[in-house]
């Protein structure tokens, strides 16, 4: 067995790694404006609240209005009134006449200077919803994503902010000083990690391969000025429209990086 053994080792080659090429790295920040409002109930959402309103009206204490208004004063009467208003919001209107609907002059004065004082919200959508792309109040209920539109193969893309690693870089420091170069520094933002969310792969198009790594920030205050020697606009998209200014490739690259709210 030894000599067998001593032969084949004689024969034997070693085994050369192949020679791989190093890929190009590069990083992309998916820069986020988190929502400004709490998205529209749907309609079972409304109902549920509003079931939930009437339980906690009916079993509630009585307010003790003595402890906190003068008796006949006309901060009693006007909490009176939009007390009423309240309870019929949540029961509807009485069946019969209450002691407490007697008509008094001091109610009737109060309830025409409270006439025109109407419980209204401001309405949820902004002018620049549909046509401002560079308004940060636009979709106030959506997240939105910064794009800007770059040169890419001799045609205009829309590309999240990237740019290379350099030597002995760390990948969230890079990340950091291309978002400064290409956005300016008059906003400030917040990088939530220094490890990257996601990798994109772009399609080859020589020997080398290039590898970007995506990391998440948010924008606190300020407003993007794209640097004009790399990027010729910019703009703050939701998902959806995110989808109709990239090419596919670059969308199914990233979309699942992307919240669907």
């Amino acid at each position: 067995m030894l000599p067998r053994q001593l032969c084949r080792r004689a024969f034997a080659t070693e085994a050369t790694p192949s020679a791989r090429i190093r890929p190009n790295l590069h990083t992309a920040v998916i820069l986020n404006r988190s929502p400004l409002l709490t998205p529209t109930p749907t309609p079972f959402e409304k109902t549920f609240y509003a079931y939930q309103a009437r339980i906690h009206r009916a079993l509630r204490n009585p307010f003790p209005t003595e402890f906190y208004f003068k008796q006949g004063s006309p901060l009693e009467t006007r909490f009176n009134i939009e007390e009423r208003r309240r309870e019929r919001s949540s029961f509807g209107a009485p069946f019969g006449l209450d002691s407490s609907e007697e008509r008094v002059e001091a109610t009737e004065l109060m309830e025409i200077a409270m006439k025109d004082e109407v419980d209204e919200s401001m309405p949820r959508a902004h002018e620049a919803d549909e046509t401002d792309f560079k308004n940060l109040n636009r979709r106030g209920q959506r997240n939105l994503y910064l794009l800007l539109e770059t040169r890419e193969n001799g045609k205009n893309v829309w590309r999240l902010p990237q740019g290379d690693v350099q030597k002995g870089e760390f990948l969230h420091v890079a990340a950091h000083r291309r978002l400064d170069a290409d956005c300016g520094r008059h906003m400030d933002t917040w990088i939530v990690s220094r490890n990257p969310i996601g990798v994109y792969h772009p399609p080859k198009q020589s020997a080398e391969d290039d590898v970007v790594f995506l990391y998440k920030a948010h924008i606190l205050a300020g407003q993007v000025r794209p640097n004009p020697d790399r990027y010729q606009d910019f703009a703050w998209l939701t998902k959806g429209e995110i989808g109709k200014r990239t090419d596919e490739h670059y969308w199914l690259g990233i979309k699942d990086m992307l919240s669907d709210f």
